[in-house]
């Protein structure tokens, strides 16, 4: 049986949960049937080496940006840092939670513990609804989701690639293209348990080495990239999974949550939005169960994901080539989705858990009349 937290606020005895000064208040959601919400309490625990003089920590937390799938309620947080606060990195303002601590710590860890409840909802289209012929305009506000990265450009064997994929289907409108080429890299890439972390997402060098195996990172890049090449706006959005799938076990995380890192990726379609993909998720099926992709589960998967979201996960952000802030000796992250740490000026490898130890868990909240 999945382990719960199940906790109950009952009117005015609710627990009082400290909130930041970045907790949002989307009106559009506060009309919401919270029914279809479930609820749940993230928490962080990060234990810093005793070495060093300084050290300095950058936690990325749920998106407060009325995503329309999720939503926040508050965080805090305790420990033993010199100074510490709720802030914003980028110009979409995305959350995070700073630290530092100054001077020897005399044999004590440098310790953190962030908590933070969030709401998440069914995030799914029906394009069936969508006019075959449809082509509108792109709002200006979108535009600059068609830029490249730093890894993921869209000119040279990049934009080669996508022209092919959509001459090869003959696909004319938006929605067509963008369904060619998340079957396309469903078809061609490869889902691989090996890989370090999430991946990287070096579009370019996948392409260009005719190697498109990898992880969630690489492959839902390599969908974001292909896109953008295409004129289709589209971004990754970085995250982690915060609960047990209903499709398939291996897509899905419930209570110690500190390796579940995951990306997601989506596309915008004029008229309808940002739309859900997620083609990775579909890889990671077919490798780890050893089913060929005509496989009726995989197949259902794939259309599934073409549209959807699962929610048993979170957004982080959208955030890339990014620089923290106060300036880190890193320079410019290509995405924002594990904890960052350094002690006086030095990286800590974020996969390293011996030399940086963090703790990521996930408590569903059940009950009603929560105050915050």
């Amino acid at each position: 049986m999945k382990r719960r937290d199940f906790i109950k606020y009952i009117g005015s005895s609710a627990l009082s949960f400290p909130i930041s000064s970045l907790m949002a208040t989307q009106q559009s959601v506060q009309s919401s049937n919270f029914s279809n919400w479930t609820s749940y309490r993230l928490t962080f625990q990060v234990d810093l080496p005793d070495k060093g003089s300084s050290a300095r920590l950058w936690l990325p937390l749920p998106d407060t940006n009325d995503p329309g799938f999720q939503f926040t309620q508050g965080s805090n947080w305790n420990g033993n840092a010199t100074k510490a606060s709720f802030s914003t990195i980028g110009t979409s303002a995305f959350p995070i939670f700073k630290a530092e601590w100054q001077g020897k710590q005399k044999g004590n860890q440098r310790h953190i513990t962030v908590s933070c409840i969030v709401k998440t909802s069914n995030h799914s289209f029906d394009l069936g609804l969508y006019p075959a012929s449809k082509n509108s305009a792109l709002p200006s506000s979108i535009k600059n989701y068609l830029n490249p990265t730093h890894l993921k450009p869209t000119n040279g064997i990049v934009r080669e690639t996508v022209h092919s994929i959509i001459k090869e289907r003959n696909a004319a409108m938006t929605l067509e293209q963008a369904r060619s080429i998340y079957d396309w890299v469903i078809d061609n890439a490869q889902y691989d348990q090996g890989i370090r972390g999430r991946g990287q997402g070096d579009v370019k060098s996948m392409l260009e080495r005719n190697d498109l195996t990898g992880k969630c990172v690489d492959l839902n890049s390599l969908f974001v990239a292909l896109a953008k090449a295409a004129n289709i706006p589209a971004r990754n959005q970085y995250g982690i999974r915060i609960n047990e799938s209903k499709l398939h076990p291996c897509i899905g995380q419930y209570g110690d949550i500190s390796q579940s890192q995951h990306c997601r990726a989506e596309f915008f379609l004029a008229g309808r939005g940002w739309i859900p993909v997620n083609p990775a998720d579909v890889q990671q099926v077919s490798k780890l169960e050893n089913l060929p992709l005509n496989d009726p589960k995989i197949v259902q998967l794939r259309e599934k994901f073409f549209g959807t979201w699962e929610m048993n996960w979170l957004t982080f952000n959208h955030a890339e080539d990014l620089s923290l802030n106060p300036v880190n000796n890193t320079g410019k992250l290509p995405f924002f989705m594990f904890p960052h740490a350094e002690i006086d000026g030095k990286t800590l490898d974020s996969l390293d858990p011996e030399n940086f130890s963090y703790k990521i868990t996930s408590a569903e909240l059940i009950g009603t009349g929560v105050k915050f």
